[in-house]
């Protein structure tokens, strides 16, 4: 109750310091009622979940193969793969923005450059976070599996991996939604998403603050369909878990 009162009053305060600024005039918030306003957000909308999604995809092949390649036996194999992983989960994700731009920009463009830097930053992230759930799963699954005659590799892809990534599902996903919100910085490099329409139409219509709210409003809401994909996803994993243990026990 008293961090209730405590939000309460800090959000009265907030919209009051608003109205005292004269951001809560209806010319402020009119601009938002124009079509073609409305089309520049939901451009730049899709073009943030266009770069997420398709830089999520990679930073996920990234991740198992950097994973994979740090538990590899061979310490010719993983002794490398350490290396580049710390090297690219070192540098912050804009650095790796700049770089890619500033050395490929004018060969793939800054859809691309954006793409590429947040796929190795994450991807490296998201390796870490494999890493640790393979090795969470009990030694005696890879037991049992070597001991039913599967090979180091069918080990891992048919009884390792599935598990780890049942476990680390909401890390994962937390993971992607920083991505979401780091592929935010693409403005940096002209990239035309969210952010920098909301920067667009803050200027030229004069209203930037209240643009920069309906811009977090709409990063709020592609988040919370993250979280839900996420939790739709968890739950049918798990149904697909128990309908297979509870098969395995009614073979038995």
């Amino acid at each position: 109750m008293v961090s209730g009162l405590v939000l309460a009053g800090v959000l009265a305060y907030v919209v009051w310091r608003f109205g005292a600024a004269g951001q809560l005039t209806a010319a402020k918030w009119e601009p938002f009622a124009y079509t073609v306003i409305q089309t520049t957000l939901l451009k730049g909308m899709w073009a943030t979940l266009k770069v997420a999604v398709v830089a999520s995809v990679i930073a996920l092949a990234i991740g198992i193969t950097f994973a994979l390649l740090r538990l590899a036996p061979t310490r010719a194999v993983s002794l490398p793969s350490t290396v580049v992983l710390e090297v690219f989960r070192g540098v912050p994700v804009l650095l790796l923005i700049f770089a890619t731009f500033l050395l490929f920009g004018n060969q793939i463009g800054s859809f691309w450059s954006v793409v590429i830097g947040l796929a190795l930053y994450n991807g490296m992230v998201i390796a870490e976070i494999m890493r640790a759930g393979i090795l969470a799963v009990p030694r005696g699954q890879r037991e049992a599996a070597m001991s039913l005659g599967l090979r180091g590799g069918q080990t891992m892809r048919l009884v390792l991996m599935p598990q780890a990534i049942r476990a680390m599902m909401p890390t994962l996903i937390a993971q992607v939604v920083v991505l979401l919100k780091d592929s935010a910085l693409g403005y940096m490099v002209t990239y035309q998403d969210l952010l920098y329409q909301v920067r667009l139409v803050g200027r030229d219509y004069n209203n930037l603050l209240p643009t920069f709210i309906v811009g977090a409003a709409l990063f709020i809401v592609i988040n919370m369909l993250v979280a839900a994909f996420a939790r739709w996803l968890e739950s049918r994993m798990q149904r697909k878990t128990a309908a297979r243990t509870g098969s395995a026990k009614a073979d038995r």
